[in-house]
């Protein structure tokens, strides 16, 4: 694959995951259209969104309940599309969706690989390749960003970094959906700062190629820690998303009752 294939695998994906077209990330307008649910979606996602924005750089596509339709479509036509996913213009969107009983919730970057900077970085430890068989005393607090407890089925792959026998680093990536597998990585706080998260990232993702799928990542924007990863291995910022959720959802994610 090429880069630009690799980007046109994701915006056919986001397009299953929207209900709209993989052109619509390329237009010069911002996009409104109804979601709904889709067999091919992405499978950690709930749909159909109540509000949720994309953008790969150009404008927005907002996937959205028909309700509140009007109030975004409002919003993404009155403010930048770089600036609709920041503060103070954020707000305006919050109003609205409390207006209706939702508040914004999740909000992160993901990137692809770029082909002239992915390459297998070294590592001061052994690294072997681990399969589902591998996973079943691994759904730990330590490794819960490589292996993801609530979907174990979709844990496909992953990459493993041993100190003499040790468990020290984790990359794992789940077939979130049919093209495209999800990277996840974790480090032992003592081996942080060695260059294993950069190496189990890049190991993997290569080997995701190697399968005929495309490796993505995900980090929110103040995780630098996870966005120097990204960079590090050989990835590059392809799209962000905006997700609304119920209001008695964000309280229970804040732990309120």
């Amino acid at each position: 694959m090429t880069n630009k294939e690799l980007l046109a695998v994701a915006m056919q994906q986001s397009a299953l995951d929207l209900n709209c077209a993989p052109e619509d990330f390329l237009r010069e307008e911002s996009v409104v259209v109804h979601s709904c649910a889709h067999p091919q979606a992405r499978r950690y996602l709930e749909l159909p969104f109540y509000c949720n924005l994309v953008s790969y750089g150009n404008h927005i596509v907002a996937s959205v309940n028909p309700e509140i339709e009007p109030a975004v479509r409002d919003y993404i036509r009155r403010f930048a599309a770089e600036h609709c996913f920041e503060t103070p213009n954020l707000h305006v969107l919050n109003d609205a969706l409390q207006r209706h009983g939702h508040r914004l919730c999740f909000m992160a970057e993901y990137f692809l690989p770029d082909l002239t900077a992915l390459e297998e970085r070294p590592c001061a430890y052994e690294v072997e390749l681990w399969g589902p068989e591998r996973f079943g005393g691994l759904y730990l607090p330590q490794w819960s960003n490589a292996l993801c407890e609530k979907r174990r089925e979709l844990d496909v792959l992953a990459a493993a970094a041993l100190d003499r026998g040790r468990l020290v680093g984790l990359a794992g990536c789940s077939a979130d959906c049919g093209a495209m597998w999800q990277i996840g990585i974790d480090v032992l706080p003592e081996y942080r700062r060695q260059g294993i998260a950069s190496a189990l990232t890049s190991r993997l993702a290569l080997e995701i190629l190697r399968r005929g799928k495309v490796p993505f990542y995900c980090a929110a924007w103040s995780n630098l820690r996870s966005v120097r990863n990204a960079v590090r291995s050989g990835f590059r910022p392809a799209w962000v998303e905006l997700t609304a959720k119920s209001a008695a959802f964000v309280a229970q994610m804040n732990g309120e009752k």
